[in-house]
């Protein structure tokens, strides 16, 4: 398993910034602007990443802790990158009972990243869900849209080549 932390270097483009920027000016005089602010934000990048986060402070005026401890404090803000591929592996418990915790291992180890990751590559990132609603297929794991059910550790090689 990794015992580093994987980065992806902060890519935005001068797009984005002129793009988050007016939508903080549009709503920072708001009461509670900073909850949509982020969404926003999230919306413009794909994640919530130090720079952007560095702006919104600079621009309204909030500190950074603040807004470090909304978009942390939050389950729908996200501060990693999401690769081209999102793996998503299901723990719940149908899907746990069959393998997928060693599915999820055989993943971690095989990318080099830990849940919540992104490869430095961008090609890849690996979460961990709850349930997919595909229970009968379990153990189950979706790539984007695509689910794959009835897994082995076996099967990631050959899975993760079609996406090479």
């Amino acid at each position: 398993m990794p015992n580093k932390k994987t980065t992806v270097a902060f890519s935005g483009t001068e797009e984005q910034e002129e793009a988050l920027r007016k939508v903080i000016e549009e709503m920072k005089e708001e009461k509670g602007a900073l909850m949509p602010i982020l969404q926003k934000a999230q919306d413009i990048y794909g994640y919530l990443p130090k720079e952007v986060m560095k702006i919104i402070s600079d621009e309204t005026q909030i500190p950074m802790e603040k807004i470090y401890g909304v978009a942390t404090f939050y389950s729908q803000f996200t501060l990693n990158p999401k690769g081209k591929y999102r793996i998503s592996v299901c723990l719940g418990t149908a899907c746990y009972v069959k393998g997928s915790g060693d599915i999820y291992n055989k993943l971690m180890e095989k990318l080099g990243i830990v849940g919540g990751e992104c490869t430095p590559d961008g090609k890849f990132s690996l979460d961990a869900c709850r349930c997919v609603g595909a229970c009968g297929l379990a153990p189950v794991m979706m790539i984007n849209d695509e689910v794959y059910g009835r897994l082995t550790v076996d099967d990631i090689d050959d899975i993760l080549a079609k996406y090479e």
